[in-house]
């Protein structure tokens, strides 16, 4: 009994089981403690790594899980970082990541160097080497960003296109300087073999890897086999970049940016990697990072104090520095140098690996490369900028966020969102709930409902059937972290039954599948599809997909003239624009110029982020020039029209025969907008045109005709 209660002598734990759980405690609680304190959890992690580790109660002894999980932890990051970024935004602004990277790069190698030559008295090899240090930095507060959902703004596009090519230069230096002292001849070229190397590593994977995922995702559509192939491929990307001599965090980063288009941002296989990586592998990094910190460092160690004060004042100025350089050379806002400085200051993964091989390597007087001062100064350097990362990220990405929620008046606050997705084939399911979870509100967790109707006098399999599908949808959203409810319904006419829970739940839209037609002679859109057109007055999304809709890269709208003038008109332009959004695909609008400039104006108030061009058309047959130029993963939508609506073209009649001829292998959703003024605080795009006089003249030319027709 006296030898349990003596828990010195059982410290520290080297158990694998208890350290595992003490770990998922940590975990677990951190967040916990940490929400009521206002403290960001990555401050918690780290903190808690050093209360636990040998320089603090030495409670868990920091064996190959830290090492294993902590190496995996640190590529996750990376890989989330690259995952994360819209490429197709990333090409607008990778001029100015590579400013940024560059700037944030020298400008801490050129003040470092002659801080260390002048303040400290080093050599100049070992002031070129600390000074690279500074240069690097680690994104450890880039799931703050993800947290609070601005990780595809352009200013964390720019910051982690920085990191990327910040942490390379100060390996590449870092690799040099190895190598010089690696071989008896100090002007040997194996640095510039070292980056021929990696430059053909670097293609290799960009070029195969993409290839590669697009099979093996299409052939199996197992989400967990789906996961194991893209960890996989991350630690492949890894493990090759080392092999050529560079570190594998460049490669888990390349990793994620070739992967990227491949892996939807609303899908189950997203949701699975950014779970595990933020539940346990990048906690599990950041508690091992505490555990290397030293406290007692502060205490007695008057030279190592210098120069951790040195190192950390360097890193964090010139950090600043080189993002408010960048701010003000392309007049970014204030708030996005605060948020690319937050993520550009943490030092961890590159510090460390320049600081151990520094410290390894002996000069021919015995002495080494970088003193113990260094190696403790390292430490204090990495604590401190892993907290003021934390704080400032986290600081930035939430006023960010605040600042990007929809102002009152906004289609998003008007809109009582509520969306029905009816289920008739079981195919079509999986396309189904991603087109909803694509045009959904993202702020809102919930208001879809998944629905099936059957004939009140059908059998006991069909019901089951029905329930199944039912099933099928669920486990679909709930993959995507999305609550999806569900009704099993019977009625006398199948419309009638979408229609009546339309009105009992006050839905605002209703999303289906294309009605397959059993003979040539049955109507292109069915008996059920005509009379919720003829009944309804909500949007209605029709869907024909051939590919995953949550895959498409580009989206082209076909847009008839008046379109501006129907009450739905903002609703259908919101829903695009969000499809755009989660896809990161190009969004093409065809239509005429009053129609397109009122859509311009829309996307530049509430949608500044995603990419867009405007082609005015010349009235001839646009379905069928368009569909020439669609590719296999490209999404055409066609705003349609009601009878009797002030759109409405005679020619809306040969939609379903060109729709046969050019669109049956293709990916499309027939749009049928709003056909009434669902309320008083819907948005006027006369504000928008501020051309008023014009609007109500049309408003009143059409009101006289309806009455007319009365």
């Amino acid at each position: 009994m006296t030898a349990i209660l003596d828990i010195g002598k059982h410290l520290p734990i080297t158990n694998p089981t208890w350290i595992f759980f003490l770990v998922l405690c940590i975990i677990l609680f951190a967040p916990i403690l940490l929400n009521k304190l206002k403290i960001p959890h990555l401050i918690g992690m780290i903190l808690a790594g050093i209360l636990i580790g040998e320089h603090g109660f030495d409670i868990l002894a920091r064996d190959s899980s830290f090492t294993l999980f902590g190496q995996v932890g640190l590529y996750y990051i990376m890989f989330l970082a690259g995952l994360e970024m819209n490429m197709e935004d990333f090409r607008a602004i990778r001029w100015k990541a590579i400013v940024f990277g560059i700037l944030a790069f020298i400008i801490p190698l050129v003040f470092g160097f002659f801080s260390n030559i002048f303040i400290l008295k080093y050599g100049i090899v070992s002031s070129i080497l600390l000074a690279s240090m500074y240069a690097s930095h680690t994104l450890i507060s880039y799931p703050i960003v993800i947290r609070y959902g601005v990780a595809r703004h352009r200013c964390v596009s720019i910051a982690v296109g920085a990191t990327a090519i910040t942490d390379s230069l100060t390996l590449l230096v870092l690799a040099i300087i190895g190598s010089l002292y690696k071989s008896e001849n100090i002007g040997n070229w194996s640095w510039v073999e070292l980056i021929l190397r990696v430059t053909l590593m670097g293609l290799f994977i960009i070029y195969t890897f993409p290839r590669i995922g697009r099979w093996f995702l299409r052939k199996y559509e197992d989400g967990i086999v789906q996961f194991i192939f893209i960890l996989a491929m991350v630690f492949l990307a890894a493990g090759l970049m080392e092999l050529v001599g560079m570190e594998g965090i460049l490669g888990a980063f390349f990793a994620g940016l070739v992967l990227n288009r491949l892996i939807p941002y609303v899908s189950s296989l997203r949701n699975y990697l950014e779970f595990v990586g933020n539940a346990l592998f990048i906690p599990y990094f950041l508690i091992g990072v505490g555990m290397l910190i030293d406290l007692r460092v502060f205490f007695g160690h008057i030279e190592s104090l210098k120069v951790a004060a040195v190192m950390t004042f360097m890193a964090l100025s010139t950090k600043w520095i080189a993002a408010w350089t960048t701010q003000k050379i392309y007049r970014m806002k204030k708030i996005e140098r605060q948020l690319m400085f937050g993520l550009s200051n943490a030092q961890a993964a590159a510090t460390l690996a320049a600081v151990l091989v520094g410290y390894n390597i002996f000069l021919p007087d015995g002495s080494r490369l970088l003193n113990e001062d260094v190696l403790n100064g390292t430490i204090i350097l990495i604590l401190i900028t892993c907290l003021i990362s934390s704080i400032a990220t986290d600081i930035a990405a939430r006023k960010m966020a605040l600042s990007e929620l929809p102002p009152e008046n906004s289609p998003s606050k008007a809109d009582n969102e509520k969306i029905l997705i009816s289920f008739s084939n079981q195919k079509n399911v999986k396309n189904l709930i991603y087109l909803a979870l694509l045009t959904r509100n993202p702020k809102k967790n919930q208001g879809m409902i998944g629905l099936h109707v059957l004939y009140d006098n059908c059998s006991e399999a069909e019901r089951e059937q029905g329930k199944k599908l039912l099933i099928q949808a669920q486990e679909i959203a709930a993959k995507a972290d999305i609550s999806l409810q569900t009704q099993n319904r019977l009625a006398t006419n199948l419309s009638n039954g979408i229609l009546h829970t339309a009105k009992e739940n006050d839905i605002s839209e209703i999303i289906v599948g294309l009605h397959i037609r059993a003979t040539q002679d049955e109507s292109f859109f069915g008996p059920v599809l005509l009379n919720l057109l003829n009944k309804m007055d909500r949007q209605i999304m029709i869907l024909h997909a051939v590919t995953p809709i949550n895959r498409i890269h580009n989206i082209h709208v076909a847009i008839p003239q008046n379109a501006e003038y129907e009450a739905g008109f903002s609703r259908w332009i919101e829903r695009i624009a969000r499809i755009g959004e989660n896809t990161g695909s190009r969004i093409f609008w065809h239509g005429h110029r009053q129609t397109l400039s009122l859509i311009q104006a829309y996307l530049l108030r509430y949608h500044t982020n995603i990419l867009w061009e405007m082609q005015e058309t010349d009235g001839g047959n646009e379905l069928k020039r368009l569909s020439a130029t669609l590719g296999q993963n490209d999404l055409m939508v066609i705003i349609m029209a009601r009878h009797g609506s002030v759109s409405f073209r005679p020619s809306f009649e040969h939609i379903p025969h060109q729709i046969n001829a050019y669109y049956t292998e293709k990916n499309f959703i027939l749009l049928f907008p709003d056909s009434y003024a669902r309320t008083t605080s819907e948005i006027t795009f006369v504000e928008l045109q501020n051309t008023p006089g014009n609007y109500e003249k049309k408003k009143h030319w059409f009101d006289f005709l309806q009455r007319k027709k009365r």
